[in-house]
């Protein structure tokens, strides 16, 4: 970790910086709450997971995508340091890496995660969802928990699975209007049809009772993990806290979610600006 304490500046920190601003604000604004020499490597690896999450939209055909994910293995392997160091994101990526020793085996199971979406539209059952999850957003929480606080990581690493089943799950209810445009449905099919939501309800988007209710029990599984991660935060050193910041707009998006008038396929779950500011400075204060 030498030299980590250094403020990072530069046109590839820079541009993963813009590169989250535009296409993550919450995890930007959490960010800004972030020691200022450790945040451009938050960036790094917010901007590396944004990179390969859209790659299913970038390419015409699985083959392609598998090949755009083969490039990133590779990159972390060593086997394309050229080209690498040549691509802004890749090369704050394998600096931080660097700096802070960062588990590559996260930022390969991150990457295997995606590999899946290539090929499959839905989840086929609760397990299979959180197993998703534990591989994408609990891992850029344990990740985010190496790079603030590499020496008391373990303590964070516990809490990160509950975490990131909380975030995930209500980022995957948020984004189902575009899922649904697409033809794709990251809800547990299993836990869809245990509560009697047909097919074709979905496949129509049709609202109805029967997924409302479904809905209602995921919301409710999302704050059974944000109890638990609340349970454990006063555990947390006080150098990790700040990698869980984006996880205290989740209760804000679940009360969007009950609203009069709420249709999972039509309402876009958002906050304004002044409503995420103002959540992540009073949290971060209240964590302080």
């Amino acid at each position: 970790m030498a030299g980590a304490e250094t403020q990072i500046t530069g046109p590839d920190y820079a541009y993963c910086e813009d590169l989250v601003r535009r296409n993550d604000q919450d995890r930007w604004f959490a960010s800004l709450f972030i020691p200022q020499d450790r945040r451009p490597h938050i960036h790094a690896l917010y901007a590396f997971s944004l990179e390969i999450a859209r790659v299913k939209q970038a390419v015409s055909e699985p083959l392609l995508g598998e090949i755009r994910l083969q490039w990133w293995r590779d990159a972390l392997d060593g086997k394309n340091a050229g080209d690498a160091k040549a691509n802004p994101v890749s090369a704050a990526l394998l600096d931080t890496i660097a700096r802070f020793d960062l588990p590559k085996a996260r930022l390969l199971e991150l990457i295997q995660a995606r590999l899946r979406d290539l090929y499959v539209d839905q989840m086929e059952s609760v397990s299979v969802l959180e197993s998703y999850l534990d591989a994408t957003c609990a891992n850029l929480f344990r990740l985010a928990v190496f790079i603030l606080d590499s020496e008391e990581a373990d303590t964070g690493l516990a809490v990160a699975r509950h975490a990131g089943m909380a975030y995930g799950i209500v980022g995957l209810m948020r984004a189902l209007p575009w899922q649904r445009a697409r033809g794709a449905l990251c809800l547990p099919t299993e836990f869809l049809q245990a509560h009697g939501v047909r097919p074709d309800e979905i496949a129509a988007g049709q609202t109805s009772a029967a997924l409302c209710a479904a809905l209602a029990d995921l919301r409710a599984l999302v704050r059974r993990h944000l109890e638990s991660f609340d349970a454990r935060l006063r555990s947390l050193p006080e150098q990790s806290k700040p990698a869980f910041l984006p996880l205290s707009l989740c209760n804000a998006y679940l009360q969007q979610m009950e609203k009069r008038g709420y249709d999972p396929f039509k309402t876009i779950v958002e906050l304004p600006q002044w409503r995420q500011q103002w959540t992540l400075w009073r949290t971060a204060r209240r964590w302080g």
